[in-house]
């Protein structure tokens, strides 16, 4: 079995490489980066490096050729309208290699997003469907690292972090979680035809968030509602699902998901260089 894997030197991309390798031998995994340059530490794994530019297609077909399966992960693109285009020739570039079966990384419950991003997704993954390839829908769930938006080190300063007003929940998950259940999806067979939904199977909220800080600090961190906070994070929070849950994730692993005390110990300990 061959396995090709775009953005593989990304962050999602270089976690699932980590836990590929405990499942599968080197030989049978394949890297797809923009600059084979700076992959030099997975080639000295034994994995095969690919170069691969979602904007060249004709890089597209030569890195995908002999692909069993193509760990499809999504473009970073900042424009979603570009990223779209992206997606359409990878996708051709994979029926022209034969491709036998393609795994894509959308977003969790994509149909109930109003924002081009869920739109994006959706349109993906019916591209993929009509390309008749065999396909497993990949849906990730809001990294949990998006609470770094929240203005983390000002609420530890102040004693105090700062949230528009209303009830979100939120269904988050870390990448580390997401690439052990993308890997073994990809190392497996019979997830043919299936969208997952790889999101927490519980809900946490902006007060568990604050006990949380509060914990890790050794210092109280109080909550404050304030309709006049100027922060992009809410007016996109609020236009995505964040509170469906699924056991797909934990199904998938075989073990509950990270809690978020753990994400956001790990977070402060990233972020202070620990």
């Amino acid at each position: 079995m061959s396995v090709v894997i775009t953005g593989a030197n990304g962050k999602l991309g270089t976690l699932i490489i980590k836990e590929l390798l405990t499942r599968l031998p080197a030989e049978q995994i394949i890297a797809c980066v923009r600059q084979p340059d700076s992959a030099q530490s997975i080639a000295a794994q034994g994995i095969g490096v690919r170069f691969c530019d979602y904007d060249q297609p004709e890089s597209l077909s030569v890195a995908f050729a002999g692909a069993d399966k193509l760990m499809f992960i999504s473009s970073s693109h900042h424009d979603d309208t570009v990223r779209l285009s992206q997606h359409e020739r990878i996708i051709e570039a994979a029926k022209k290699a034969q491709v036998q079966h393609i795994l894509y990384t959308s977003f969790a419950y994509v149909e109930r997003g109003s924002i081009s991003l869920t739109q994006m997704h959706l349109s993906t993954e019916r591209a993929i469907a009509a390309s008749g390839i065999p396909y497993t829908f990949l849906r990730n769930a809001l990294y949990t690292d998006f609470v770094g938006a929240l203005g983390l080190n000002s609420a530890i300063a102040e004693g105090e972090m700062v949230v528009y007003p209303g009830a979100l929940k939120f269904n988050t998950v870390t990448r580390e979680d997401l690439a052990l259940g993308i890997a073994a999806v990809l190392s497996e067979s019979g997830h043919e035809g299936m969208s997952y939904e790889l999101t927490a199977s519980q809900l946490w909220t902006f007060d568990e968030l604050v006990e949380v800080l509060s914990i890790h600090t050794g210092k109280r961190i109080a909550l404050r509602q304030d309709n006049q906070i100027q922060n992009w994070i809410f007016g996109f929070l609020n236009k995505i699902d964040t509170s469906s849950t699924s056991t797909d994730l934990e199904k998938i692993m075989g073990r509950p998901v990270t809690s978020l005390k753990d994400s956001i110990q790990r977070i402060l300990e990233e972020a202070n260089g620990s």
